[in-house]
């Protein structure tokens, strides 16, 4: 080791002192500096004569534009084989990142106008790895060369992500005569990674109001990149979609609308990483329990709003569970000898000495609504409890060393439960005039299937449709009733699975029936999806890595009578066509069999019922086909696990 000292001494000693630093590079927005050594040898001396570090790392204001399309457009004014151009930047090229290559306004024309960028140029656009001298060099998000620290889906350097929530959901379009538009969701201040796809033939656009009230629109005419409230954002059109990206954070709040456009309905999905904004914050010590002789204090802990920077109601903090309220602290105080005493007064243990009086309430009342917000409320005393523990009532002045609790607060604050309609099936007809079914669920403020929406508000689940195609034997008659497959789909709840980032099965859409008339077959591919949160794609797992019971891949059909269509029938053929199905419905159905596993250890999760298709005279298990003549019960849902989560 002594060797290998002396011979790093000796190899610095060849060289001279580091001299100062450069300037920056870039005034903003990370730049790099360089510092120069001479060798001082005759001989080549071992190691670099040069040295970087980053610098200037402040964001630069959203109107100084971006630094590769500065050193494009620089460009302009001279002439490229005789003709000016106006360049644009090409970006995230991955053979060769730190060159500058540029793009003629309206032509295909790509050229390398500098062999390097200016150092301090972002290798890519969704990157804090910079160009430097040529080379692209890794920042890290503490803006240091060589550093591989990165920022959390919540933007904190080397964060947990513990700071945001992720949001995911599906917004579907409902078209109404007297309804133009309506909200698919609104994205408070602050949140990241945004991202929705449109598909169907509507168009979406913002509406933003900042912190200051001041509010705007966009209406998102054009594919391109713009900057809406100091917000960049990144806007695709197709012909059948749209796809809107803002990486954020925002800086107002967003809401996303959508703009009808045509017959067909759309569907938006929607992802976004949600700040959370109330937080728990420590308070001082209160106030001395005693003036001298010895005394305590305690902290406490209150629910302070990031946004307007005022402490709020603590319910607001309770909404969050990633958020854990600390646990008062307690010193000692005042320990001086009073005036009239001969000593110490006698510091007690914590658990001994004689309590301050608490504020103490009553629990609160049943909220005055059940959704839609109402009130609750609770009464308030100060009291006091002695050293055996007795508790009696005292003035309230002696509990003003605290806050008083408050006695009302808002409650069921959420969306009351509404009415979502599908889409309308095929007509129950090939010709001729018949009837068409939807299926039209309760939905909550969770988006889960739910009850409590009032049936005088329940949309139609069926209508008369008209095939225009003539009948061969056209004749007046009522609508036909759909026997099996739509009036079923229409009673009962079937959601639609969305990948996650836990390994979950995924079922595609049912094949068409096996057959054209009578009884059939569905079949399906079901597998087994996860979502990679870093590149947001979906990949296809075994199916053993997913938990819980597999879709059915296999089910029963009914496609209709064989006996021609237009055709009247008595009761007795009603009876010979429909009789093996009213078989099977007496002989199987569906019922309850306990619940799955709790999704959490703790914390707070869900129990979902298990499901399955019985034998009613052997009570045995049976293939759900065999139940496909019976209304399948709907999902029920309960809690479990409420205990919390031990801190980490």
């Amino acid at each position: 080791s002594s060797r290998t000292a002396r011979s790093e001494e000796d190899r610095d000693s060849l060289w001279d002192a580091w001299g100062s630093w450069s300037e920056c590079s870039r005034t903003c927005g990370g730049g790099a500096s360089y510092s120069l050594r001479r060798c001082l040898s005759s001989k080549n001396c071992e190691g670099r004569n040069i040295r970087y570090r980053t610098c200037s790392n402040v964001d630069c204001p959203p109107e100084a534009g971006d630094f590769r399309a500065q050193q494009c457009s620089a460009h302009n004014d001279v002439k490229y084989q005789g003709q000016l151009y106006e360049w644009l930047p090409v970006s995230n090229d991955p053979d060769n990142p730190c060159s500058l290559k540029c793009q003629a306004r309206g032509a295909a024309l790509v050229v390398e106008l500098a062999p390097k960028v200016l150092d301090g140029t972002r290798c890519y656009t969704e990157s804090l790895d910079m160009c430097i001298s040529g080379l692209c060099q890794i920042v890290g998000c503490d803006r240091q060369l060589g550093s591989t620290v990165k920022e959390d889906n919540c933007g904190v350097c080397n964060g947990d992500g513990s700071t945001c929530r992720l949001v995911r959901g599906q917004y579907k379009s409902q078209l109404s005569a007297n309804k133009l538009d309506d909200t698919v969701v609104a994205i408070p201040y602050g949140s990241r990674q945004v991202r929705l796809v449109l598909k169907g033939p509507d168009h979406l656009y913002l509406e933003t109001k900042t912190l200051q009230g001041v509010k705007s629109e966009n209406s998102l005419s054009s594919t391109g990149s713009f900057l809406v409230d100091n917000s960049s954002i990144d806007f695709q059109k197709f012909p059948d979609k749209e796809i809107l990206r803002i990486s954020g954070p925002l800086t107002a709040d967003f809401t996303i609308k959508i703009r009808y456009a045509g017959a067909v309905d759309s569907s938006v999905q929607f992802m976004f990483y949600q700040p959370i904004i109330h937080r728990w914050r420590e308070t001082d010590f209160f106030p001395c329990s005693a003036s001298c002789g010895g005394g305590y204090q305690l902290t406490s802990a209150e629910c302070f709003d990031l946004r307007s920077n005022r402490v709020v109601a603590d319910q607001y903090c309770h909404y969050y569970p990633e958020n854990i309220k600390p646990k008062p602290k307690l010193q000692e105080c005042n320990l001086d000898p009073c005036p009239a005493s001969d000593g110490y007064k006698q510091i007690m243990p914590y658990d001994l000495y004689h309590p301050l009086p608490r504020w103490e309430s009553t629990p609160w009342t049943a909220c005055s609504s059940s959704c839609g917000g109402g009130i609750q409320s609770r009464s308030v005393s100060c009291v006091e409890e002695d050293i055996q523990g007795h508790i009696s009532p005292v003035e309230e002045w002696k509990c003003m060393y605290t806050p008083k609790m408050p006695v009302v607060q808002p409650c069921n604050i959420f969306d009351c439960p509404k009415w979502l309609a599908q889409e309308w099936s095929p007509c129950t007809v090939t010709c001729g005039q018949g009837l068409r079914y939807r299926v039209v669920l309760c939905i909550d403020h969770r988006g889960m299937h739910t009850g409590g929406c009032s049936p005088k508000t329940k949309p139609h689940i069926k209508e008369e449709c008209i095939v225009p195609t003539p009948c061969y034997k056209p004749k007046e008659k009522l609508p036909v009733e759909a026997k099996l497959p739509w009036y079923k789909q229409a009673q009962e709840l079937e959601e639609g699975a969305v990948v996650s980032e836990e390994p979950s099965f995924i079922p595609e859409a049912w094949s068409t029936c096996s057959v054209t008339c009578g009884v059939g077959s569905q079949v399906r591919l079901v597998k087994c999806q996860v979502l990679l949160s870093f590149s947001q794609s979906v990949a296809d797992l075994p199916i053993d890595e997913c938990e819980g019971p597999k879709p059915v891949s296999q089910r029963a059909c009914y496609s209709g009578p064989c006996s021609g269509e237009g055709t009247e029938y008595t009761p007795e053929e009603t009876e010979l066509l429909y009789g093996s199905l009213q078989e099977f419905d007496e002989l199987y159905d569906w019922e309850y069999e306990g619940f799955t596993e709790c999704s959490e250890s703790c914390g707070g999760g869900v129990q979902e019922a298990v499901v399955t298709c019985l034998n009613k005279q052997t009570r045995e298990t049976a293939d759900e086909t065999l139940c496909v003549t019976s209304r399948r019960p709907p999902q029920l849902l309960k809690t479990c696990s409420l205990d919390p989560c031990p801190p980490r």
